[in-house]
């Protein structure tokens, strides 16, 4: 096989600053790749809420493993740079999203004291990202409309339950909107965020080259094996 043919692409849902449940799902995940080549989506939502924001933004910036990385921006992103750009309109609400936690996790009083760096990592972030065969967002998408001209707002804010019985193409794979236990894959979409930082499990899906659904779900150290194809027996 070649590389491409072997790659193992993992998404984790909403990290919110839980620093030791990152080290642990991807020590899940690099066990279940075990040495084939790896890609990491990482769906957003990065800080806010959880108790080490500061630590999983630095173990993301200053990312030292062999496995591709990318970074996708959340709400939460979103609305840390609508604080520093329109503080009068926008810092309250940040901070009552969970914004303070991550102030006090920098050490600093207000947005505006927040390091260059991190503001500067967030601008740089893609809304999305598209392998071919799945569409990886922070929250969702309008399936009414072309995957190249979806909103900024819907790609990080939707909280309409995609219909699953529609397919767009691309397999949509997402977080943003809490779901209990292990995510359950759908025919045409899943849902990996678990609660982190809500007393729930931090979820990354499995996913390989021809198989369009998660050949497994990991949730902090337990991993899912799943079957070849969606079932309508299965639970959405």
């Amino acid at each position: 096989m070649s590389n491409n043919d072997d790659l193992v692409t993992f998404a984790i849902g909403d990290i919110h600053g839980c620093l030791e449940m990152l080290r642990v799902t991807l020590a899940s995940c690099r066990s279940y790749a075990d040495g084939r080549p790896t890609k990491f989506v990482m769906l957003g939502d990065y800080i806010d809420r959880g108790p080490d924001s500061r630590g999983v933004v630095d173990w993301l910036v200053n990312w030292d493993g062999p496995e591709q990385l990318i970074c996708l921006k959340g709400n939460h992103e979103d609305m840390l740079i609508a604080a520093l750009e329109r503080p009068e309109r926008s810092a309250s609400a940040w901070l009552k999203n969970g914004g303070q936690v991550t102030l006090w996790n920098y050490g600093v009083m207000y947005p505006h004291q927040l390091p260059y760096s991190l503001s500067n990592w967030i601008k740089g972030m893609p809304l999305s990202h598209d392998d071919g065969e799945r569409f990886f967002v922070h929250a969702g998408i309008d399936p009414a409309v072309s995957l190249d001209h979806q909103t900024e707002a819907k790609l990080m804010y939707s909280r309409t339950l995609y219909p699953d019985d529609i397919d767009v193409g691309r397999y949509i794979v997402h977080g943003h909107t809490i779901v209990a236990g292990v995510p359950v894959p759908g025919r045409n979409s899943i849902n990996v965020d678990t609660g982190a930082c809500a007393g729930g499990s931090l979820s990354a899906a499995a996913f390989v080259p021809g198989r369009r659904l998660p050949v497994a779900i990991i949730s902090d150290d337990l991993v899912v094996e799943l079957q070849d194809t969606w079932s309508p027996g299965l639970p959405r």
